[in-house]
This record gives C-alpha cells, sequence and structure tokens, in this order.
C-alpha cells in the first residue's frame, strides 16, 4: 500500500512536470518540424490533434515508436483483422521515417497518426478524440501520462514484445522510479516480454505475475509486401547488375562504422577486384554523405535514390532510401549487420538477412538483439558469425568468399534457424490478445 501511495505521488510529481514543461516542448517540436524532424503538415497530431474521422464503433490502438518496432506490429494487425473484421484499428509512430515506410505497408481501412507527445494536454485530447478499448504498445513505449490516464478511462492495455535494456532497468529499478514504474505496470492486462531475461526485469519491477506471457519474438515475423511493378523491375535490374560478381552487403550502419566496411572493401578488392560493397547506412543522410565523399577521393560510386548505375569499375552500391532492407538481402549472399561494432550500440534485427537465405555476421554490439543470436547459434553455431572488429571481418569474408561450400553451409544454417524460431508466432500472439485484451476491452 505505502509503495502504491508512493507511486501515486511520484506520477502527480511527474504530471504537474511534464504539464509544465508543454510549452516549451510545443515550441521544440516547430524547431524539429523546420529541420525536418516532424512531418511537415501533419506534425500537430503530436499535440493530439487528429487529422482524421474517428469510425463508430470499437477501437484498438497500436502504438511503436520508430520503423522497427512498428514493422513488427503490421503482422498483429493484420491478424486482428483476420480475426475480427468489425474492429476498427489505430496505429500510431513518433518518428517520421516510420510513417514514409509503414504508411505504404499497413493493410486498407487501417488508420495511421502520429503518436501524442506525452503531456496531460495532448494525451488527453488524444484519448478524448479516439476513445480507444485497447491499447497495444510495442516494446518500451512505458509513457507515465498515457497509461495512467488510459486506465482511468478504462482502456485496457498491452505491451508486446516487453523489453527495456539493461541501462533502463536499473534506472527504474531506483528508489525514486521503482515505485512509478511499479504502479505503470499494475495497468497492464498483457505484457509479453521479448525473452526470458526481460520477462525477469519486468518481475523485478513489481509486474503482476499472471499479466506476463510468452510468445516469442515479433521480430522473427518476416513478411512479404506487395511492391509495386516499378519496383520489382527496379530490384530485378540490381540483381543483373550485381549478376556474376562476388557481392557482400554492410546493413543498418551507423556513423563510424562505415570505416570499417570500406576498410575490408579495400582489402577484399585486393583479392577480387570485381567485389561489390553494398553500404546501406540507417540514417539515408548518412549515405549521401559516404557517397560525396568517396567520390571526392576519385571513387566510382553508384547512389540507390539517383538509380545509379553499376557501370565497369564502380564497385560500391550506397542505399540512402529506407525501407528496402528485405528486398536488398535477398540480392546477396552475405550481410553483416551493423550497428553492433563499437561500444553503446545495440545491434538490429538478423532475422531478415537470414530469412533471405544470407550468411549472417554481425558484431559484439548487439543490446536486445543478444537473445535472437543466442537463440539462433543454438539451434545452428553457424546461423550467425560473430566478429569484434575489421580483423576479424575480413578474415570471415575472405573465407566465405573462397569457399563456396562454406557459404552455403552458412547460408543454409541461418534460413533453418530463422523458420524454426519463426514458427507459430503471430498466432500466440493474437491468442493471448484475444484472451487477455480484447475480451475485457469489448465486454
Amino acid at each position: 500500500m505505502a509503495a502504491t501511495e508512493s507511486g501515486r505521488l511520484m506520477y502527480k510529481i511527474y504530471r504537474a512536470l511534464s504539464y509544465g514543461v508543454s510549452p516549451a516542448l510545443n515550441l521544440h517540436l516547430r524547431y524539429r518540424r523546420l529541420r525536418g524532424h516532424e512531418h511537415p503538415h501533419r506534425w500537430t497530431e503530436r499535440l493530439g490533434r487528429a487529422s482524421l474521422p474517428r469510425p463508430p464503433g470499437p477501437l484498438l490502438w497500436f502504438h511503436a515508436v520508430s520503423l522497427g518496432e512498428g514493422m513488427s506490429a503490421i503482422p498483429i494487425i493484420k491478424q486482428c483483422i483476420k480475426q475480427s473484421p468489425d474492429l476498427n484499428i489505430l496505429m500510431t509512430t513518433t518518428t517520421v521515417s516510420a510513417f514514409e515506410v509503414i504508411d505504404k505497408r499497413l493493410p486498407s481501412g487501417v488508420i495511421y497518426q502520429f503518436a501524442p507527445i506525452d503531456t496531460p494536454t495532448a494525451v488527453g485530447a488524444f484519448l478524448d478524440y479516439w476513445k480507444p478499448n485497447a491499447i497495444v504498445l510495442m516494446e518500451s513505449e512505458l509513457w507515465p501520462n498515457l497509461i495512467m490516464s488510459a486506465s482511468e478511462n478504462g482502456v485496457v492495455l498491452a505491451l508486446l514484445n516487453a523489453r527495456m535494456s539493461t541501462k533502463s532497468f536499473k534506472r527504474f529499478s531506483g528508489p525514486m522510479l521503482l515505485p512509478l514504474i511499479s504502479l505503470m505496470l499494475s495497468k497492464f492486462s498483457l505484457i509479453v516480454p521479448l525473452s526470458t531475461m526481460q520477462a525477469v526485469h519486468f518481475q523485478l519491477l513489481q509486474a503482476p505475475p499472471f499479466v506476463i506471457n510468452f510468445s516469442g519474438d515479433l521480430k522473427y515475423v518476416v513478411e512479404d509486401f506487395d511492391v509495386s511493378e516499378g519496383y520489382s523491375r527496379s530490384i530485378e535490374d540490381l540483381k543483373i547488375q550485381f549478376a556474376q560478381r562476388k557481392v557482400w552487403m554492410a546493413s543498418s550502419i551507423h556513423r563510424g562504422e562505415e570505416e570499417i566496411m570500406l576498410g575490408v572493401h579495400r582489402v577484399l578488392m585486393q583479392m577480387h577486384p570485381d567485389v561489390v560493397t553494398i553500404l546501406v547506412p540507417r540514417d539515408p543522410q548518412h549515405g549521401l554523405e559516404i557517397a560525396q565523399e568517396l567520390k571526392k577521393e576519385g571513387q566510382n560510386v553508384a547512389l540507390r535514390s539517383r538509380h545509379e548505375k553499376l557501370v565497369a569499375g564502380t564497385n560500391i552500391y550506397v542505399v540512402d532510401t529506407l525501407g528496402e532492407l528485405r528486398q536488398l538481402y535477398r540480392l546477396t549472399p552475405i550481410a553483416v549487420v551493423g550497428g553492433s561494432f563499437f561500444p553503446g550500440l545495440a545491434g538490429h534485427n538478423i532475422s531478415e538477412a537470414a530469412a533471405a537465405g544470407c550468411a549472417v555476421l554481425t558484431g559484439h554490439h548487439v543490446g536486445h538483439f543478444s537473445h535472437m543470436v543466442l537463440e539462433m547459434q543454438r539451434l545452428n553455431p553457424l546461423s550467425v558469425l560473430q566478429v569484434s572488429g575489421k580483423i576479424e571481418l575480413e578474415k570471415a569474408l575472405k573465407e566465405l568468399f573462397s569457399d563456396a561450400k562454406v557459404l552455403e553451409a552458412h547460408c543454409t544454417a541461418g534460413k533453418q534457424a530463422f523458420h524454426a524460431l519463426s514458427s507459430g508466432i503471430v498466432a500466440n500472439v493474437w491468442n493471448l490478445l484475444n484472451s487477455h485484451v480484447l475480451k475485457r476491452a469489448l465486454c
């Protein structure tokens, strides 16, 4: 009881502070819009101002912060529509990059908005307008005003692929924040943790044990999306350009990692003058900067956004676009997944590369993706190869390029591990949502 009272007190303090800084946050949103970090026309949705009508009938709200989390929600949204066609679906994300990709991937009829910032006014306006029956939050979106206001309005809450970083867990476990986090977690009807370790974290943060259930990691659910005829031709054209050449890809690389990849590229060029290195930075602007710098050095570079061709003497292909990884993985036998080669980074989804049949390599700084690496390696040690830096990466790529049987073994291992781990996840999540959330929200 004392802990609950302490949690309520902490929430009152948070609510007062968030209300007090609302004017500054509003100005910050305007500044971000001018910098291109918020949507130029729909940025007011972040203040809880809807831009689309609310249809009649029950409504289920899915929220994810960015592209990766949003993509994980789409298979569940499709399953909800299939199982409950009368249910309205609202999807929100926070980032513009997520909006640009996910807007094209959502099923017809799904309402897409930007999520409100976590101030009492924005959250209140959003909830008053949309009146969701239930909210499904993805991964780590634990916002006090949203969770507490939804609960006070009788909205059923669920957290899918629930996770938090070690740093966040330590911070939330402290005497100041634990009462507030414990109070927030008590409002959930369902928490589906990403892994056993994440389940332990939520239990230690005093989430009710009966709401914690397992389903499997939604990031293993890799779906094919309908693409335009023009886009299909573009991918086929790339496939032809890569034919008869040694190809590898460094995907989702962060700033600084391009130096490692380009260093490896130079070494591989000495052995295989026809090698093609595909660089896919996490930030498209970073890709443009890499291409410009390489061109200044006199190197021939083909840039994806400009539809440049791999002419003779061009060995580097820079992808400065979003939402293409799943298609591009199918064009390369080797994928080095970045965001994992420097301390402080936390890795990226390796399952997409494995699903495409790539030999998968990554660094050691993989954060919450460590459970995915371990799961796949337990099934087959060849499914994911972790390397510590440039020298180990060079050695691994040399071996893969020089021995076709070794390359084939890694490609097969990754694909088999993916299929074993991805089976039945969507059905498991639907069953949990239906029994713990929808039956309660729609009764």
